[in-house]
């Protein structure tokens, strides 16, 4: 449920991979709360381990045993164990601040509640570098009356078979509907973070299925 992925992803692609700004090596991109989800991304990871790896690192962080241990086995298997993968809750991380370039996460704001959306923004904040960039992404509720109706049996129901039949565990993805019903979109997240002095751009993707934000941690 937690991880990077490609359209959460593709903002700081972009920005660092692509327009690097007069040249200057990326020091230290960082993927949020990076599970299954984020080690399953093989391609977006080896953008970054393979297309800049000379003074590019990849640290995923996840709280959740299952999750750590798929990630260890996806890591040796797609990364030759180059990501570091770290077991700590966003919420109470002893990472350092003012650290990283890159802040990715998806998926993984739907199970926040308000108190925790605040804690996360000033952690986010906290942890970036001056200039530093973030994108998040998360399921959503499409305002379209029969697309939220289809897209709510897809989530709802085959995606626990689906969950069921690869990973052999059906539970973790039983609430993804009611969890999303309850998040609606990412405008309210998003507002929060700008709240705590980040500057963001809201974003909707698949006609509403899914929404985020990207933005950046101003260098005043």
């Amino acid at each position: 449920m937690f991880g990077c992925c490609e359209c959460s992803c593709l903002p700081a692609i972009r920005y660092y991979g692509v327009g690097q700004p007069q040249g200057q090596p990326l020091q230290t991109p960082y993927s949020l709360l990076s599970g299954v989800g984020g080690m399953l991304g093989a391609s977006l990871f080896r953008i970054f381990l393979g297309g800049i790896h000379n003074y590019s690192q990849i640290h995923a962080l996840d709280f959740s045993e299952g999750m750590l241990n798929y990630a260890h086995k996806k890591n040796v298997k797609y990364y030759a164990s180059n990501v570091n993968i770290i077991s700590e809750d966003v919420l109470k991380n002893q990472l350092p601040s003012n650290h990283f370039d890159v802040l990715v996460c998806s998926f993984g704001l739907k199970t926040f509640n308000n108190e925790q959306l605040h804690i996360l923004a000033k952690e986010v904040k906290r942890i970036l570098k001056p200039n530093g960039r973030f994108s998040f992404i998360e399921i959503s509720q499409p305002a379209n009356t029969l697309l939220n109706a289809l897209y709510g049996f897809y989530i709802g129901n085959l995606i626990p078979i689906l969950g069921k039949l690869l990973l052999g565990n059906p539970e973790q993805y039983k609430m993804l509907w009611t969890y999303t019903k309850k998040f609606k979109n990412a405008q309210k997240a998003q507002k929060i973070f700008e709240e705590k002095g980040l500057e963001s751009n809201y974003q909707s993707y698949f006609f509403g299925c899914a929404t985020g934000f990207t933005g950046i941690k101003s260098a005043g």
